[in-house]
């Protein structure tokens, strides 16, 4: 059986500010922003070429609030070319770090920025997946 990562809900203050973000900055394309009850909103947006979504939106919490918003760290992103990436969102107005490499091997450059809210995000440059798909990068040889 497959378990599939597909929806990460983040934590913010002000949704229609968060949603404005994540797709006029990031470039996220916003798949759903319904008003479900009067106090319920889903909003929901993909990043380019991504398989999982995040979930912004009110009373979403559960019944203890969830996550405060901004207190996520450890959110990160793929790309092929953090140059062109970085590149990117600078022009889109994005206050994001230059990139840094921490090690030579594949995967071992890093980029970081913060939504409006605080919530930290890096964004890891994997060259191979400029020619490759996830799921043939994943996939065990059969060596």
């Amino acid at each position: 059986m497959d378990w599939t990562l597909e929806v990460i809900v983040v934590p913010v203050s002000d949704v229609d500010r968060a949603r404005d973000f994540y797709r006029d900055r990031l470039g996220f394309k916003l798949d759903v922003d319904k008003q479900v009850t009067e106090d319920m909103r889903i909003v929901q947006l993909t990043p380019p070429g991504s398989g999982c979504s995040i979930v912004i939106g009110e009373g979403i919490g559960g019944p203890d609030g969830g996550p405060k918003p901004g207190s996520y760290a450890g959110l990160q992103l793929v790309v092929a070319d953090i140059k062109a990436a970085h590149a990117e969102l600078v022009e889109r107005g994005v206050e994001v770090s230059d990139p840094v490499e921490i090690a030579p091997s594949d995967g071992g450059t890093f980029m970081h920025f913060k939504d409006p809210d605080g919530n930290a995000w890096a964004v890891q440059e994997y060259r191979v997946r400029a020619t490759k798909p996830l799921y043939e990068v994943l996939r065990p040889s059969d060596d």
